[in-house]
């Protein structure tokens, strides 16, 4: 059974950094991809980043390129988001998410198992 659990959150001032943790089990990590999606009060979810099971390929939403960055460590099977620059826009639930195939997908109906997700708060 594939779990994932996030942790990481929490609140920060406009310009700080978060590292938010995806650690996964119930899978082999080497033919999955992971994905953060992130979800804001009224606003639909939305994909943050992507990370394919070759560890070379990722992906990231243009609002986040630059200040945000995205890693995997397979020994651990945990996936890291590095979130630096940070703007009040970033507050949002932050959900990774697993797919059962090599290459990721901005879809979010292509990840089939869901962490319970993390809240970042941006403000002063």
């Amino acid at each position: 059974q594939v779990q994932l659990v996030e942790s990481g959150g929490g609140l920060v001032q406009p310009g700080g950094s978060l590292r938010l943790s995806c650690a996964a089990s119930g899978f082999t990590p080497g033919f999955h991809a992971i994905a953060w999606f992130r979800q804001a009060p009224g606003k639909e979810r939305e994909g943050v980043s992507c990370i394919a099971s070759n560890d070379v390929t990722t992906y990231y939403a243009d609002s986040v390129k630059g200040r945000f960055t995205l890693s995997r460590d397979k020994a651990k099977n945990t996936v890291y988001l590095q979130m630096n620059s940070l703007k009040p826009e970033d507050t949002a639930v932050y959900y990774c998410a697993q797919r059962a195939y090599y290459y990721c997908s901005d879809n979010e109906r292509d990840f089939g198992s869901w962490g319970q997700g993390t809240q970042v708060t941006v403000s002063s």
